[in-house]
């Protein structure tokens, strides 16, 4: 079942100084007490439909590892969807729609995901994001903007490498001060 139609998203949430995770992983920096009186109002529908259009989730092990220790608390976040974890370690599978895979990420895109999926979402985490950039692996990227200043933790974008051109092809600011913006990437 080739698709017709396939991307690959690059999703991350970072404060305004381009901070993707605090030194301890605490994530409470993500809830926001900002009101934007102009922004869009975010619906439970809206999310779960968005969500429903995700065929598949890659991350790397270390968000994989967080957001198990996450899932404790708050659930599994990425529900029944298919998860690749790319890995070169024996880490604990718990559900069974999640796979681990080390190798070549060109052969993983083009013989494992363009195949099977339509829109496949890179969770994290940064290094990971890094390499999908260089290889040019990734068709878009959102960056959703907290409203804080972190100081300190791990970059989103430290040392690409490489310069990359973009498109905008949207941004929405949201009531909770949030504002998120959608690029393309140029190839």
């Amino acid at each position: 079942m080739t698709t017709s139609i396939f991307k690959i998203t690059i999703h991350m949430v970072s404060s305004l100084d381009g901070i993707i995770a605090k030194k301890d992983n605490s994530v409470s920096w993500f809830e926001t007490t900002d009101n934007y009186e102009k922004g869009v109002t975010l619906t439970e529908e809206d999310t779960s439909k968005f969500l429903k259009a995700i065929d598949c989730y890659v991350m790397g092990a270390r968000t994989y590892e967080h957001a198990l220790e996450l899932s404790r608390s708050y659930g599994w976040a990425y529900g029944n969807t298919p998860t690749i974890v790319l890995t070169h370690r024996n880490l604990p599978v718990e559900r069974s729609n999640i796979e681990l895979y080390s190798g070549d990420l060109n052969k993983l895109v083009n013989e494992r995901l363009k195949p099977n999926y339509k829109h496949v979402w890179l969770a994290g985490g940064a290094m990971l994001a890094k390499d999908f950039i260089r290889l040019k692996l990734a068709d878009e990227i959102r960056l959703s903007i907290m409203p804080i200043i972190l100081g300190d933790g791990t970059l989103f974008f430290d040392q690409v490498g490489q310069e990359q051109a973009l498109h905008l092809k949207d941004v929405t600011a949201y009531k909770s001060g949030m504002v998120e913006l959608f690029y393309e990437i140029r190839k």
